[in-house]
């Protein structure tokens, strides 16, 4: 998925003005919404992403998944990296 600075907003800026919350995403198809400097929602115009969107959706999943599995087991991974 691409993502683009002119669909990003902050949480409180998205609190403050939901309507542009969905402005941007009918715009640009999805807006991507900060919390605490790390992507946190997204909200999509599902007539614009569709399919497409779900199966983008499953792969960002999978990755966001695979690195905190990496975080977590961090020492596990370091000790199996020595043999």
């Amino acid at each position: 998925m691409m993502v683009s600075t002119s669909n990003i907003l902050s949480v409180t800026e998205a609190n403050k003005n939901f309507s542009k919350v969905t402005k941007k995403a009918h715009e640009h198809g999805d807006t991507i919404i900060f919390k605490r400097n790390k992507p946190a929602y997204i909200v999509i115009d599902i007539e614009k992403m569709g399919a497409k969107f779900l199966a983008e959706y499953e792969v960002i999943k999978l990755k966001l998944l695979a690195d905190a599995l990496l975080v977590e087991y961090k020492d596990a991974y370091d000790e199996l990296a020595k043999w």
